[in-house]
């Protein structure tokens, strides 16, 4: 076979496409807000990832035009060589003190913070531990190292210490994301820390969905749990809560040192755009200044899980804004994804390969600024839906 044959015998989506149940790379002309057209219609967002609603908060649109009017659209160069602006440094400085961390180091993509640290911590002699519900960039990241991976069962505390045993754990990194990205559960902190120290790894937590949603600040698991200090790597994004593109890793000094001179996701991009870092930092002021947004956004979560859960959907483990209605097979799935649809209510189905073909599912995501009605109004439409479909 030649090698590009299996880009013509790669016909699912298009098969999907052609029947209607195709619900990838959908067209939204609108900003980012809890309602967007999509295709030209109306609908009511419940798939986003900004859970404080801030993409379209009206200071973090205007630092970001000023940081074009000042800085230009892009650096031209990556940050090892002139593509750093002081914009940058301000930026890292407000992440450190936002995770409680030493320093900072901001990257073009969350995918490559998870990529370029992992790859460039973990070496020859080394071992990296992952969640078996770890992010793909994770996983991504683990790959590209020289070290050895190891899984263990998701949130399993019991298979985490068996991995420990049987390794040299003092040359290790236990890596899990802080809420999960399908799931909604959130990573047992508390638990990794202690095993971390008893058998002498390093932890790496990754808030992306963490971030603005768990803490006294919204400063992620990490802070939820009360062991920032005793976490080494923090990694945060900023295409969640902080309204932009991008993303973050945050240490000791040492640790970002290293990675400034090693990490080769950093060192060959180019830079973060002026206006993505200024967005973050008006972003990051804002969480400062309304904390009640947070509460907001836990009011809206409390709300959906209990509403969910008494109509008899399965949202899993989940006890965060990441909600999961577990469907089961992949048919019932696409049909309910495409009933919600054309009640206009914007939710993403999950199936194979994310998923085994049996645990199907809906994954829902809120924000701080959904008004109970407009969720009233969405529940609605889940229990009618739920019911034709024999799910609820």
């Amino acid at each position: 076979m030649a090698l590009l044959d299996k880009c013509a015998q790669f016909t699912e989506a298009k098969e999907l496409d052609k029947i209607g149940f195709y619900p990838y790379f959908r067209e939204i002309n609108s900003e980012q807000d809890t309602e967007v057209y999509c295709n030209g219609k109306k609908m009511l967002m419940l798939g986003s990832n900004s859970y404080l609603g801030l993409t379209n908060h009206p200071k973090v649109k205007e630092a970001s035009i000023e940081a074009i009017k000042k800085y230009g659209t892009g650096c031209a160069g990556s940050r090892f060589l002139n593509g750093t602006l002081d914009i940058h440094i301000q930026l890292e400085e407000a992440l450190a003190r936002y995770v409680g961390k030493e320093a900072a180091l901001a990257y073009p993509t969350g995918y490559q913070s998870n990529v370029g640290a992992i790859s460039a911590l973990v070496g020859k002699n080394d071992f990296v531990i992952t969640d078996k519900y770890d992010h793909a960039s994770i996983i991504d990241g683990c790959k590209m190292s020289y070290g050895k991976m190891e899984r263990f069962s998701h949130n399993d505390m019991k298979s985490l210490e068996m991995v420990l045993k049987k390794i040299d754990s003092k040359n290790s990194l236990i890596v899990v994301d802080g809420i999960f990205s399908m799931e909604g559960d959130i990573a047992n902190i508390e638990e990794i820390v202690r095993l971390a120290k008893q058998y002498g790894a390093e932890v790496m937590v990754d808030e992306a969905h963490s971030l603005g949603v768990l803490g006294k600040n919204g400063a992620g698991a990490a802070e939820a749990s009360g062991l920032i200090d005793d976490v080494a790597v923090i990694m945060g994004t900023f295409s969640k809560s902080l309204a932009s593109i991008g993303g973050f890793i945050a240490g000791d000094h040492d640790t970002i040192h290293y990675l400034k001179h090693h990490s080769r996701a950093l060192i060959f991009s180019a830079s973060l755009p002026p206006a993505s870092a200024a967005s973050v930092l008006a972003a990051l002021e804002i969480i400062e200044q309304e904390p009640e947004r947070i509460d907001r956004l836990w009011e809206n979560t409390h709300h959906m899980l209990k509403s969910f859960n008494e109509m008899g959907y399965d949202t899993g483990l989940s006890n965060t804004p990441v909600i999961p209605l577990h469907i089961g097979d992949m048919m019932t799935t696409m049909k309910m994804w495409k009933l919600l649809d054309e009640e206009g209510v914007f939710i993403n189905p999950v199936i194979p390969p994310a998923v085994p073909p049996t645990q199907c599912l809906i994954r829902t995501s809120f924000m701080a600024t959904h008004t109970i009605e407009q969720l009233d109004v969405a529940l609605s439409k889940f229990k009618k839906i739920g019911k034709q479909l024999g799910v609820i």
